[in-house]
């Protein structure tokens, strides 16, 4: 080959190598595709909320078939309880399952909210609706608010909320009739509000800091849950099953991390046991925060370095294990279609609360390069966070029946959901009252509801795949705040690692 041939021939191919690596490199380094619009699921999540509204409504609405409600609430006992959340599919405020939904949005804001983008303000509005009525309700010391409305009473009813005229009767704990469970939960919401607000409202901050410290105490000074004394209005809607220990446990954690005050270390160092840091009760939810509490606790050892709560990595890999299919030490059952089951009463509530526990804890393990072992085997953040997203995605619509749990997002998603509100004419549509029996006509109808409440998560299938889309089945057809609060902080963070934000 002549000199300049053989130049030539060397120059191609070295041109032909850095193409190819060059190509290489860009599609590595592309975001992946995702199956779903994680970005337009996180919008919509949070309109919910502005769905459940109760009290005032502000100018900035976004959710226009809703109006004012509730706007005597609290005046049976002579107390501002207006505004809040109504936690369901019914009109009333029950303060346990509101300070869970809470605590999640605002975790879900401190993990991953530097992610949201322009959902950001619209996290923070969905946590301060709630905040500024637990502020209310928490406004006398040793004294909590926890309920507003007879939910008998309520339920006997199928009413739109700017209607309701069943009693709006108002239900309290104090120092004779306790409720530790309940007031430790509104201490741990907070607590993790006040970490929402730090920099853009140190005012408010600094009032839910220092409200949650006096609402700790009370919860930990007088022990004992809230359904013991208020068993005939809370139960069966939403009993303490767990008992109490947990949110105590739960509601420490929170207050050290809120207030870096060495006394709640040394309280969960010497409680953590007696409050069940290690039991294994693998469940998820507004009742049980056992898991919680491990999973916010190993943070701080593994990164922060708080080498006194080293066993919580421990207690938290336990949980992990046992979601694992396949592990030695599984507990968890699986749809044929790979949905995570629990129970058949609104079994989505845990499909999102372990979704955002393992996207978490896997954030915690990448930062501290740590994994969790299972007997012999290995589990890295990675396969974690494919759990997560294979959660996400069946509820998305990746499941058997192609059918989305989120009303509103997809081409195929629940027209007869369990929603009052949603299922019934508007005001603007139906001007005229809709009388509390009179509204029973709509709920038993086969009709699509006339509202479509976007963004609300419902019950989900059973454990066979199986979904009938029935108003009147509220185990598999209602929404809930609690349900959809913990997805929030999932979808910002899969929306960015796909690069949809």
């Amino acid at each position: 080959m002549a000199p300049l041939a053989s130049s030539l021939f060397v120059f191609l191919t070295a041109l032909f190598f850095l193409s190819a690596a060059s190509a290489s490199f860009h599609k590595s380094h592309h975001p992946r595709v995702a199956n779903h619009n994680y970005r337009d699921a996180l919008t919509k999540s949070l309109l919910f909320f502005e769905g459940q509204r109760s009290g005032k409504l502000p100018s900035n609405q976004r959710v226009k078939w809703r109006g004012d409600s509730g706007l005597s609430d609290g005046s049976d006992m002579h107390v501002d309880l207006v505004g809040g959340y109504y936690d369901a599919g019914d009109n009333v405020k029950f303060g346990f399952p509101m300070a869970f939904t809470t605590t999640m949005l605002s975790w879900g804001v401190i993990e991953f909210g530097g992610l949201m983008k322009g959902e950001l303000g619209y996290s923070r509005e969905a946590i301060r609706w709630a905040t500024d009525y637990l502020l209310k309700a928490t406004a006398h010391p040793n004294t909590i608010y926890v309920q507003v409305g007879d939910a008998n009473k309520d339920h006997s009813c199928w009413e739109r909320p700017e209607d309701m005229d069943t009693p709006r009767s108002v239900y309290k704990i104090d120092a004779n009739n306790p409720g530790s469970d309940v007031a430790a939960e509104t201490a741990a919401a907070l607590a993790a509000a006040s970490l929402v607000f730090r920099r853009t409202d140190p005012s408010y901050s600094k009032l839910l800091r220092n409200r949650a410290i006096r609402v700790f105490a009370f919860a930990d000074k007088y022990r004992g849950a809230y359904s013991n004394g208020l068993k005939a209005f809370v139960c069966p809607f939403y009993c303490s099953y767990s008992g109490y220990q947990d949110e105590l446990l739960w509601g420490a954690a929170w207050l050290l991390k809120a207030t870096k005050n060495p006394t709640y270390l040394n309280y969960i160092q010497a409680n953590g046991q007696t409050l069940g840091a290690d039991e294994s009760d693998n469940t998820f939810g507004w009742d049980n925060k056992h898991v919680g509490a491990r999973v916010l606790l190993s943070k701080a050892f593994l990164v922060q370095n708080m080498k006194t709560l080293h066993d919580y990595k421990g207690h938290a890999d336990n949980y992990i294990c046992s979601l694992i299919p396949g592990a030695s030490f599984s507990q968890t059952q699986y749809t044929p279609g790979g949905l995570l089951y629990k129970m058949s009463d609104s079994n989505m509530q845990y499909v999102t609360s372990t979704s955002f526990l393992l996207v978490t804890y896997a954030k915690y393990l990448t930062s501290a390069r740590k994994v969790v072992t299972c007997g012999g085997t290995t589990i890295t953040p990675k396969r974690l966070r494919s759990i997560a997203k294979r959660q996400v995605d069946y509820l998305l619509g990746d499941n058997p029946l192609k059918m989305s749990y989120m009303v509103g997002y997809g081409e195929r998603y629940p027209q007869r959901i369990h929603h009052r509100g949603a299922s019934l004419p508007s005001k603007a549509a139906h001007p005229a009252k809709i009388q509390c029996s009179a509204g029973f006509g709509f709920m038993q109808s086969e009709s699509p509801n006339p509202n479509v409440l976007v963004g609300a998560v419902v019950g989900g299938p059973n454990l066979h795949d199986q979904f009938p889309d029935q108003r009147s089945d509220y185990e598999q057809s209602e929404p809930s705040t609690y349900m959809n609060a913990p997805l929030v902080g999932t979808l910002a963070y899969l929306a960015h690692s796909f690069g949809q934000l």
